[in-house]
């Protein structure tokens, strides 16, 4: 076991599947918080892999099934929580999965920056504008300095702040634009599906079963 200032610790995968105990009614975490987590946790390490490894080592973990079903949407390279959130609405509604952080680069190798996420056959980027870091006079300033640079290497930028994702109707609006911005069809779009999820499907549909078998008992 890790060690931090002479006492023992769990290890980030670790800690991670620990989350899985509050994974239950009346508590505050949900299915989306451990993909929020474990996006952070698999960045940081750099592999999805840890994070599976824990789980698998575990012999009847709490929230298992929400475990489980967080680890098909966790991802390498998002850097904070608005990205996740905004990467699960854009990929819920069946847009194609974007890169996460990486470079962009103009012809001769020349830097233009490294957008939160981009779609790199459409050349469509997406930056997250967390207020924290990007809602100042003089960081709009810099952002429009940069998205001007991505302009002029003929890429679309598109800026996602927090109240694009906080409600139903904001989270169609973004999802509709993105699909433009990717010339993705209106049509193959799942909509229904693009809100936060707080428990496993696995488990709503246990809850399901369960509900209708006490319902053919009272009959």
């Amino acid at each position: 076991m890790a060690t931090s200032a002479g006492l023992p610790v769990t290890s980030l995968a670790e800690t991670w599947v620990d989350m899985g105990e509050l994974i239950r009614p009346g508590f505050p975490l949900g299915l989306d918080d451990l993909v929020v987590m474990g996006d952070a946790v698999a960045t940081k390490l750099g592999s999805v892999e840890p994070l599976q490894e824990a789980l698998g080592a575990r012999v009847g973990p709490q929230g298992k099934l929400t475990l489980l079903e967080a680890l098909t949407w966790i991802r390498v390279g998002s850097e904070s929580p608005g990205e996740t959130r905004t990467r699960l609405v854009l990929v819920r509604a069946g847009l194609p999965e974007p890169e996460l952080n990486q470079p962009v680069y103009a012809a001769g190798d020349r830097w233009l920056g490294r957008p939160d996420m981009r779609w790199v056959a459409q050349r469509v980027l997406l930056e997250y504008q967390g207020r924290e870091f990007h809602d100042s006079d003089e960081q709009r300033a810099a952002d429009k300095v940069r998205f001007r640079r991505f302009g002029d290497d003929g890429r679309s930028v598109l800026d996602v702040w927090d109240e694009d994702v906080n409600t139903d109707a904001a989270r169609v609006t973004l999802v509709l634009r993105t699909a433009e911005a990717l010339g993705h069809p209106r049509t193959s779009l799942e909509l229904s599906d693009i809100h936060p999820r707080f428990f496993s499907a696995r488990m709503l549909e246990l809850a399901e079963i369960r509900a209708r078998r006490m319902h053919a008992r009272g009959r």
